[in-house]
């Protein structure tokens, strides 16, 4: 049976097994888990721990179809435009519910982390000569990116700028540049990871990813000094 998706999220407490199949190959044994389906069509496998990240998960778009095994279990296969697959087995199922959350309004930034975005977008430059702004709040299926740029080559360069970098940041630039470099049109997608601090911790993670880390001065920006960023 193929699903489609709507406007709720549904959430399954289920004990299952889950295999995925695409670039790499990665299993799952049985254990009790939290499922995700947002309306948006991606699929998250949760554990109890690992705080906010999935065990494994698929990102829209991408169709999910549910078939029942000679066991008598359900298999949902989740299969995006690649071809890659998540293949979930569900053994037994404890809760499955569906809650429609309505419209959300986004995350708010704080005065200064949206002031800085808008200095960096009308100072795109600082970032590197010849460099150019394409749109900030660039949407993707995961939330937006803060700024997408286009370095003196033409390469597409994603920037995600805090007020304080810490690990959880890095992550999320993480996350969007894994689907953003799903999309031929502006693959190879490298990152930037800008911030008035950044953790020790977020910096060695960062370039561990090949994300660049800026160091941003907000009295610079603001235009109390010549321009200048200070590059680590």
């Amino acid at each position: 049976m193929m699903h489609r998706y709507g406007c709720e999220v549904r959430i399954l407490v289920a004990t299952c097994t889950v295999d995925y199949v695409g670039r790499l190959t990665a299993h799952l044994p049985s254990a009790q888990r939290v499922i995700m389906v947002k309306a948006d069509g991606s699929v998250l496998v949760h554990a109890d721990g690992g705080s906010y990240k999935p065990l494994n998960w698929m990102s829209p778009p991408c169709s999910l179809r549910e078939s029942t095994l000679e066991s008598g279990e359900l298999l949902w296969l989740v299969e995006n435009k690649a071809g890659e697959q998540l293949r979930i087995t569900l053994h037994s199922i404890d809760h499955d519910s569906s809650h429609e959350l309505g419209l959300d309004p986004g995350l708010q930034k704080d005065g200064v982390e949206a002031h800085l975005q808008v200095l960096l977008a009308a100072h795109v430059g600082l970032l590197g000569e010849g460099w150019s702004l394409v749109r900030r709040e660039f949407p993707t299926a995961i939330g937006p990116v803060d700024l997408m740029c286009r370095d003196a080559g033409g390469a597409s360069v994603a920037v995600e700028i805090k007020r304080r970098g810490e690990i959880d940041g890095v992550e999320q630039l993480t996350r969007y540049l894994e689907l953003l470099n799903r999309d031929p049109l502006l693959a190879p997608v490298s990152g930037i990871f800008a911030a008035q601090e950044i953790k020790p911790q977020a910096r060695t993670l960062a370039e561990d990813r090949g994300i660049r880390c800026v160091v941003l001065d907000y009295d610079t920006l603001k235009g109390t000094e010549d321009p200048s960023l200070r590059l680590f």
